[in-house]
């Protein structure tokens, strides 16, 4: 989902004083070798204090503008990295993203990778620093506190924008967040900026999933190559299995746009896992029609349970649909065991990523013994209204961490 700026620079007066205080320093690890994953870096932006104040300004009645240039303590500069990273099928290719830096003559921050929520234009992706990019007002806020934020594009936009973007697909979003995060660290030690090197993971919806995906890639594959020492995320739909269960057999909202997004997630795993079914296998008609001319951007306002085929609906119940449920189950990211210090927020009236993922999580991680997984329950919020609460509470458990 996309998070107005008002939104999210709202919250960040909220929080900013405790967010100031900073988080755990932690241990280096070797640096890699120079420029693996690098390819090239561009300027887009340079933003003063005042112009960013003015900017800023914009957005906000006049009795929160003096509060909010009062917290302002850096120039920041924005620039868009181009580097090397991998398809799901191990095909080389070159993905792009944001990296704000703040100007603090010479003082080492920390570094935050934040992965955006769904967009529908590939002129918001975080690399083009545009009027509707998150990144050109709350990240560049974020900056000027005192933050390196990392923003990937994902495939899909930006310079692999003649790729299909990996919609809800675990290794898509987690190997270019990574590789990412890995051209960010040869950036700024080939500039001379200076980072603390511990990193933090953030997001929301989509960026929530991409988060979770993205820690557990870390954690497990990688478990020494970063000084991981925080993760916060929230309304991602992490236990696929069970929310693509639920939205077959149960009725549910009939919101159109609600629906494009589950309808974009079946066709990204048809194509990535080469299922490659046509759509009359999985949805009635007219909507097989629909969804073959159209792809997800139809508008179809019944309750998704109501268009998919009672013979695919059978198989996937039975279990004799196998090349689907192995699909969806290889983008279950929620039955794991963190040790970095995690925090989980959904809001119970979530009805476009049903809060149950959020709680399945947070239960199976339990089980497993992870004993640094807070759940953050936000009783009452639906998928926009506990955007709010996430931020703030986000920035003060980063802050929290001495």
């Amino acid at each position: 989902m996309t998070i107005t700026r008002k939104e999210f620079l709202l919250s960040l007066l909220f929080s900013v004083t405790v967010f100031l205080s900073g988080c755990k320093t932690g241990g280096t690890d070797p640096d890699p070798e120079e420029d693996v994953y690098l390819v090239s870096s561009s300027e887009i932006q340079s933003l003063t204090k005042n112009q960013l104040a003015a900017q800023i300004a914009q957005q906000f009645p006049a009795q929160f503008q003096t509060l909010v240039t009062a917290f302002l303590q850096y120039d920041v500069k924005v620039y868009k990295l181009v580097y090397n990273t991998k398809l799901p099928d191990g095909t080389a290719t070159k993905a792009s993203g944001a990296v704000l830096v703040p100007t603090t003559q010479g003082k080492a921050v920390p570094m935050i990778s934040q992965q955006h929520g769904t967009i529908s234009s590939d002129a918001d992706a975080p690399s083009y620093f545009g009027p509707n990019s998150d990144a050109a007002f709350g990240g560049a806020f974020f900056a000027s506190i005192g933050y390196i934020l990392v923003c990937p594009d994902y495939i899909g936009y930006g310079e692999s924008k003649a790729i299909p973007h990996t919609y809800e697909h675990r290794e898509g979003l987690a190997t270019a967040s990574l590789d990412m995060i890995r051209a960010a660290r040869e950036f700024v030690k080939k500039n001379s900026i200076k980072w603390d090197e511990r990193l933090l993971l953030t997001g929301y919806s989509e960026g929530g999933f991409a988060t979770m995906a993205l820690q557990k890639k870390i954690e497990e594959e990688f478990p020494t190559e970063f000084n991981l020492v925080a993760s916060s995320m929230g309304s991602g739909a992490y236990h696929k299995s069970a929310f693509m269960k639920y939205i077959i057999n149960e009725k549910t909202h009939g919101i159109a746009s609600y629906n494009r997004l589950y309808l974009w997630t079946l066709l990204t795993y048809n194509e990535l896992y080469k299922l490659n079914k046509p759509m009359n296998y999985y949805l009635k008609e007219p909507y097989a029609t629909q969804v073959t001319q159209n792809g997800r951007n139809v508008n179809i306002n019944v309750s998704i349970s109501d268009i998919f085929t009672d013979s695919f609906k059978k198989a996937v119940n039975d279990g004799t649909e196998t090349g689907f449920l192995n699909a969806v189950k290889d983008n279950d990211v929620y039955d794991w065991k963190p040790k970095t210090p995690t925090y989980l927020f959904a809001g119970t009236a979530d009805n476009l990523v049903f809060y149950f993922n959020t709680q399945d999580a947070y239960d199976a991680m339990q089980k497993r013994g992870a004993t640094n997984v807070t759940l953050n329950k936000l009783e009452g919020k639906d998928h926009s209204t506990a955007v709010l609460e996430y931020l703030t509470r986000t920035f003060t458990f980063f802050a929290s961490l001495q």
